[in-house]
C-alpha cells in the first residue's frame, strides 16, 4: 500500500474553481407579482402567493362569461346567477350546505338567494371568486352585502363592508339603520362605532327617519339607547367634578409649597424677621406666593382673628392646619404654629380626623399622578 499522498491526490485545479452562486431567496425574487406569505388561522406557513392582476381578471372573467358553469343562484324578480359549486362550496359554509341538498337537473344545481335586490347577489357572488368589488356596488349595496356575509359565513366580505361604512358611508341619516342591522349581524365593532356617533349625536339623529321607524318596531332599543345617553352625561359630569376636583388640590399643595417659602426664605416683602430683603430681589417662582402673601399680610392685621370671626383669617387658620398635617417635621419647621396644630390634632375627635386624613391623601395623590415629589420629601430636601 502506498502512503497517504498517494491515496488522496489533490487535483492542481482544485482551488481555482469558483463555487456556483447560490439561488434568490424566494421572498426577494425580483418579480412583477405581489408576493405575500400564506397566512392560515393566524400563522405564517410556507409558501409564497403570486397572485397578479391579469390572475383576477380571469377569475372575474371565469365568472362573467360561466364557463361550464354547474349552478344556477336564482334571485328576487326571477333573476339567475350562473356560478361554479366547488368554487362557491369552497368560499361559503352554508352555500356549500346548501348545494349537498340541492336537486340536480342534469349538470346542473340550483339555489336560492331571495331578500336582497339582484345586483347586489351578483356583486357578492363575484366577490367569493376573486375578492374584488366595485366601488360602485360597495357604495349603493352594503348594506346587503354585510347581510349576505353574515348570513353565509364570508367574514372578508363582512371586515370590508364594516372598513367602507366607518370610512364615509356611515351618515347620521343611516346611522340607526346600520346599528341594528349591526347588532344583528354580529358586527361588535361596527356597532360600537354606531352607537358612539349616536351618543356624539343624539339630538340630529333622533330627529331622522331611521329614529322614528326604530321607536315604532322596537321600543326598547330607543329607551337602551336613551338611557346610554343619559349615563354618558353622567359619566361625562363625574369626569369633569374630577377634574375641577384634581385642580382644587393642585392649588392647595402649591399654596402650602409657597407657605413654607414665604416663611423660611421670604418673598418680595414679606418673610421671617431675621431675613434681609434686597431691592433686585430675582422675581419668585411660586405662582401662589402673590395671593398668599395678601392673606399672610391680612392675617397679620386682622382684629378678628379668631376662627370664624373672619372668613379671610378662617381660611388662613384652614391653611395653616393643612401644612401641620403635610408637614414632615414641625420641630424645625418655620411655620407659625405647626407645632401647636401638632398638638391639636391628637385631641381632635375620629370624624373631623378622617376628613383630614382624607383631604391630605387627595391632595398628595394629585401632586403625585402630576409627576411631583410628595410634600413631605419637599420640604426635608429644602430644609
Amino acid at each position: 500500500m502506498g502512503t497517504m499522498d498517494n491515496i488522496i491526490e489533490v487535483s492542481p485545479l482544485a482551488d481555482e474553481r469558483v463555487a456556483p452562486m447560490a439561488p434568490p431567496l424566494p421572498g426577494t425574487a425580483t418579480s412583477s407579482y405581489n408576493q405575500k406569505g400564506y397566512l392560515m388561522n393566524g400563522s405564517q406557513q410556507r409558501g409564497y402567493c403570486c397572485v397578479s392582476t391579469s390572475t383576477k381578471e380571469l377569475w372575474d372573467r371565469l365568472f362573467d362569461e360561466g364557463y361550464r358553469a354547474d349552478v344556477s343562484v336564482e334571485t328576487d324578480n326571477g333573476g339567475t346567477i350562473y356560478a361554479h359549486a366547488n368554487i362557491l362550496g369552497m368560499a361559503s359554509p352554508v352555500i356549500k350546505s346548501m348545494l349537498k341538498k340541492s336537486k340536480r337537473r342534469g349538470r346542473q344545481r340550483s339555489i336560492s338567494i331571495p331578500g336582497v335586490p339582484h345586483d347586489a347577489v351578483r356583486a357578492f357572488i363575484r366577490f367569493l371568486y376573486s375578492s374584488c368589488y366595485e366601488k360602485e356596488d360597495m357604495e349603493e349595496f352594503v348594506l346587503p352585502l354585510l347581510v349576505l356575509s353574515h348570513a353565509y359565513v364570508v367574514p372578508e366580505l363582512k371586515q370590508v363592508c364594516v372598513q367602507q361604512l366607518e370610512q364615509g358611508l356611515l351618515t347620521i341619516e343611516n346611522v340607526i339603520d346600520i346599528f341594528q342591522l349591526a347588532l344583528l349581524c354580529d358586527a361588535p365593532r361596527l356597532s360600537f362605532i354606531c352607537h358612539r356617533m349616536i351618543l356624539r349625536n343624539i339630538k340630529a339623529v333622533s330627529a331622522t327617519e331611521g329614529w322614528q321607524a326604530m321607536k315604532q318596531s322596537h321600543p326598547i332599543l330607543e329607551r337602551v339607547l336613551l338611557q346610554s345617553k343619559t349615563d354618558e352625561d353622567n359619566r361625562q359630569k363625574e369626569r369633569i367634578r374630577k377634574i375641577n376636583e384634581g385642580k382644587i388640590y393642585l392649588q392647595l399643595y402649591e399654596a402650602m409649597e409657597a407657605l413654607v417659602h414665604i416663611c423660611r426664605d421670604g418673598c418680595r416683602t414679606i418673610g421671617p424677621h431675621d431675613k434681609d430683603f434686597k431691592a433686585n430681589q430675582s422675581p419668585c417662582n411660586y405662582e401662589a406666593c402673590k395671593g398668599l402673601e395678601l392673606l399672610v399680610r391680612h392675617f397679620a392685621a386682622c382684629k378678628l382673628r379668631v376662627p370664624g370671626g373672619c372668613i379671610h383669617c378662617k381660611r388662613m387658620w384652614q391653611l395653616l392646619e393643612l401644612h401641620s398635617r403635610l408637614c414632615d417635621n414641625s420641630d424645625i419647621c418655620r411655620v407659625p404654629l405647626c407645632r401647636t396644630f401638632r398638638e391639636k390634632i391628637r385631641r381632635q375627635s375620629k370624624k373631623d380626623e378622617i376628613k383630614w386624613r382624607i383631604l391630605v391623601k387627595k391632595i398628595l395623590r394629585t401632586k403625585t399622578i402630576a409627576g411631583a415629589p410628595f410634600f413631605s420629601s419637599a420640604i426635608a430636601s429644602s430644609t
